[in-house]
């Protein structure tokens, strides 16, 4: 047996004969665990009514069809930065020229290549989404999914490495006298797929 197994049944049996919260966790400090162990077992359980035993708090879970899908959102969503990223960057060039550049010929070829990868990118990954967000609403437990969270704090992670390489880069720039319209107008774009990414799954570890 584990040891979170063996002291979720000890917290079980301790609530369901009568004992507080506060005797378990004395007596569980003074056998060697730690106060977050205690504190998380402890939260599993409601204290057990008159009549009934304690009952089972909900808790996170692990589905391998929401890895699948998490994990196709997740590449989707890598995707579409990316690309719709390299398309703004030849926009700002075209628009920007640098000072001792006269003419500026957009790479069709890489342009190409990034449209016909958001053609198909964007509709499935706005269809996948449309799905989770509808079950997720129907059934609010979805919620508790250990793989939509650990995929939600990568997407964060990425993203907020992103606006401080952006962020670095603009003061790097800016220190070395090297900060030109288009340099400053690729950082912003940068900030802003980053920004719009942060802000939208920034809400997915609350619960």
């Amino acid at each position: 047996m584990a040891r979170s197994d063996e002291l979720n049944d000890f917290v079980r049996s301790g609530l369901a004969s009568g004992r507080s919260g506060d005797e378990l966790a004395a007596a569980l400090t003074q056998a060697g665990w730690s106060g977050r162990e205690i504190a998380a077992a402890l939260a599993a359980w409601l204290p057990a009514a008159p009549g009934l035993p304690p009952v089972p708090r909900p808790r996170a879970y692990v589905s391998a069809r929401e890895g699948l899908i998490y994990g196709l959102l997740f590449l989707l969503l890598g995707l579409i930065c990316w690309h719709v990223t390299m398309l703004g960057f030849e926009v700002i060039e075209a628009l920007l020229p640098e000072p001792d550049q006269r003419y500026y010929y957009p790479s069709t070829s890489s342009m190409r290549w990034s449209m016909a990868t958001l053609i198909p990118t964007v509709p499935l990954f706005l269809l996948l989404n449309r799905r989770v967000m509808r079950e997720t609403a129907q059934d609010s437990g979805r919620r508790r999914s250990l793989v939509r969270k650990w995929f939600a704090a990568m997407t964060l992670l990425l993203a907020s490495l992103a606006l401080l390489g952006d962020l670095v880069a603009v003061i790097y720039s800016l220190l070395n006298g090297d900060l030109t319209p288009r340099f400053a107008a690729k950082a912003a774009l940068i900030a802003a797929v980053g920004a719009l990414v942060f802000a939208y799954y920034r809400g997915e570890l609350d619960d």
